[in-house]
C-alpha cells in the first residue's frame, strides 16, 4: 500500500474517532451531564482525544500489515449519577458514538453517488479517498456496536436485557475485568498472541454487514 495512502487512512481515522468520542459527549449533556464539557472534552482539538496507541499506532501498523483497519479515542467520561434514566441514558451515549460515524459514512457515500453521477464535479482521485472514508466509518460504526466490552455494543444492549439478565451480563463481565487487571501482565501476551485470531473471526460475522452498508450509502462495492 502507497505511503500516502496509509497515511491518509491514518488521518481519517483520528478524525472519526475524534468525532465518534465528542458524539458520546454531546449525547451525555443532552440528557444532563455536563462531565465531558467540564473536563475540556467537547472540542475538536485533537490532543484532547488521541491515545497514542488506539488512534495513531495501531492503525498505521493495520494499515501496512492488516486487511482492515481500526482504532480508538480516549474515552469521553460521563457520570451516569446525571442522568434521568442511567440506563436508557447509559445506552443512547454508547449508541450516540457508533451513530456518527454511520452518518459521516452516509454523507460521503451522498458525495460518492453525486460525484459518479456528474451531478457535482468531483475528481475520481477524490471520490477514491471518500471510499475509504466510507468504508473506515462503516467498519469503526459496525465494530463498535459488537457487544463485547469494552465496545459500545456492550452498553447499548444491555438496554433490551430484563434486570435479572443485566445484572448477571455486567456481574460477569467485571469479573472478566479484575481477572484481566490482576494479571495484566499475562492478559497482554494472551491479547498480543490471539489479536489477529479473534479479529478475523469478528470480521468474519460482521463483515457481510459493513460491505452491505457500503454498497446501500455508495451504490457499489469498494474500488480497492
Amino acid at each position: 500500500m502507497a505511503l500516502e495512502n496509509i497515511f491518509f487512512q491514518v488521518i481519517i481515522i483520528i478524525f472519526s474517532v475524534m468525532v465518534h468520542e465528542i458524539s458520546h459527549g454531546y449525547m451525555a449533556e443532552r440528557l444532563g451531564d455536563p462531565t465531558a464539557r467540564m473536563a475540556g472534552r467537547l472540542t475538536l482539538n485533537p490532543l484532547k482525544h488521541l491515545d497514542p496507541f488506539g488512534s495513531v499506532i495501531l492503525p498505521f501498523f493495520l494499515a501496512l500489515y492488516a486487511p482492515f483497519i481500526f482504532g480508538w479515542a480516549k474515552p469521553v467520561p460521563y457520570n451516569p449519577y446525571n442522568l434521568k434514566d442511567p440506563q436508557r441514558g447509559g445506552a443512547l451515549i454508547a449508541a450516540a458514538g457508533p451513530l456518527s460515524n454511520l452518518i459521516i459514512a452516509l454523507f460521503f457515500g451522498v458525495l460518492i453517488r453525486l460525484g459518479e453521477a456528474g451531478t457535482l464535479p468531483i475528481d475520481s482521485n477524490l471520490l477514491n479517498l471518500f471510499d475509504y472514508i466510507v468504508l473506515l466509518n462503516i467498519v469503526l460504526g459496525v465494530f463498535n456496536l459488537v457487544p463485547i466490552p469494552p465496545l459500545d455494543g456492550s452498553k447499548v444492549i444491555t438496554f433490551f436485557f430484563s434486570h435479572r439478565i443485566r445484572i448477571s451480563w455486567e456481574a460477569f463481565w467485571a469479573r472478566i475485568g479484575r481477572i484481566v487487571a490482576e494479571n495484566l501482565f499475562i492478559a497482554l501476551i494472551i491479547l498480543f498472541l490471539f489479536l489477529f485470531f479473534v479479529l478475523d473471526i469478528i470480521f468474519a460475522v460482521i463483515g457481510p454487514i459493513i460491505i452491505l452498508l457500503f454498497e446501500l450509502f455508495v451504490g457499489h462495492g469498494p474500488s480497492f
